[in-house]
């Protein structure tokens, strides 16, 4: 199905398809990454085709396949439907490569940002803090069909034969992949971090942008920023966020303030904020195009996530020079030194641990030393080094 027709198709640019909802630069983790490795597969000579239902119009020279769902249908079967459109429409052309994203079912590579799928889902439960309330959203999980089509289609590749070339984008993914799928343990599972863009995350932006951003925000130069960035607040933790901030509000004089990029507050996170006193303290700004500026506004960075494949934004804030708190339960932690680049706290995140770690984090001392080490480990993961490793697979894929 990926083979070459005839001799004279080594002529010819290498076909890859790619496959995501929507291939937008300014979306998601796994939307924005999709754009950018395009860009460089078409820099390295491949004819790229994007399969989706929306596309930002980036890059211009990708071949773009509409995949047409009907709004109306239920969300079971607008993932179904997709992931078998995308499979009619790449087997009638001949691709050297197919990359799968976790979306659908037809690939010979296989790269998930989203982990596995049962794990992901049950581990972001516990942003519910009621266990009553918890237990019965476990429940409905177990008895919704779009749980069961989404991990039917998320474990394809590992059902298929032969099996596709399997990256994982975190050690934790990795780990997960052996332990719920049974792979083979000879089969080996590519170990490919993600990767930021230097030119554009770098502390160079705090001498260009920080006064701007603290005046446009009225924060002084003498209040502590700690930045936490996400459209899916209360799954990337933004309650044990508040927690912390009623708590560590209470514990010390030192102003501090906490900038919320990405996500509206909900009318309950909006009482929680206000029956804490917080309302001057946090800020949200509400979406952004202008994240590297946030960042050279702020000192720390914050993500209790319940669950991520591997954060794209805290290796960001890292090569802003921002010292990083997460979870455990965040990929990204593989490759973290607890208390030397970051602090990495335990899952599900607690305020009063979270609240712990942001104190010690208001010490500049201890924020310098921390910031230098989380620029030097940042520079190691870039996005060339990533797209390097990205077109080594997919070469050796084609030629395979």
């Amino acid at each position: 199905m990926f083979s070459c027709k005839d001799e004279q198709k080594e002529e010819k640019l290498k076909k890859i398809a790619l496959a995501i909802e929507n291939f937008d630069r300014f979306g998601g983790g796994a939307e924005s990454y999709a754009v950018e490795l395009s860009e460089t597969l078409i820099k390295e000579g491949w004819e790229v085709h994007f399969f989706g239902e929306r596309w930002g119009g980036e890059p211009k020279a990708v071949v773009f396949h509409p995949i047409r769902i009907p709004g109306y249908l239920p969300s079971w079967l607008k993932i179904l439907l997709f992931a078998l459109r995308h499979r009619r429409l790449v087997r009638r052309e001949n691709f050297e490569v197919v990359l799968g994203f976790g979306n659908t079912i037809c690939m010979n590579v296989y790269q998930s940002h989203g982990g596995v799928h049962w794990f992901s889902t049950f581990r972001k439960v516990y942003c519910e803090h009621n266990p009553v309330l918890r237990f019965f959203k476990r429940l409905t999980i177990l008895l919704s069909l779009k749980q069961h089509v989404r991990n039917w289609i998320e474990s394809a590749p590992f059902r298929t034969v032969p099996v596709p070339r399997i990256i994982a984008i975190s050690d934790m993914i990795r780990r997960d992949y052996v332990k719920y799928y049974h792979v083979d343990e000879e089969h080996i599972i590519d170990l490919v971090y993600n990767g930021i863009d230097p030119d554009k995350f770098n502390v160079k932006l705090l001498s260009k942008y920080r006064q701007e951003v603290r005046n446009r925000y009225g924060i002084s130069e003498d209040e502590i920023v700690f930045v936490f960035v996400s459209y899916d607040l209360k799954k990337k933790g933004i309650e044990p966020l508040v927690k912390a901030a009623g708590i560590l509000k209470q514990g010390t004089a030192l102003p501090f303030r906490i900038l919320i990029v990405g996500g509206q507050p909900y009318p309950s996170l909006q009482r929680m904020v206000k029956k804490k006193g917080l309302t001057e303290t946090i800020i949200f700004t509400g979406p952004s195009k202008a994240v590297p500026e946030i960042y050279a506004a702020s000192d720390v960075f914050v993500l209790p996530t319940y669950y991520d494949a591997c954060s794209l934004v805290v290796l960001e804030a890292m090569l802003c020079g921002l010292p990083a708190i997460t979870t455990e339960y965040n990929g990204i932690a593989g490759i973290l030194s607890d208390g030397k680049n970051s602090y990495v706290i335990s899952h599900p995140p607690d305020g009063a641990e979270l609240a712990a770690r942001m104190q010690d984090l208001l010490c500049a001392e201890r924020r310098i030393a921390l910031s230098r080490e989380a620029v030097q480990l940042g520079q190691l993961y870039t996005k060339s080094r990533n797209h390097n490793a990205m077109l080594k697979i997919i070469n050796e894929v084609a030629a395979g």
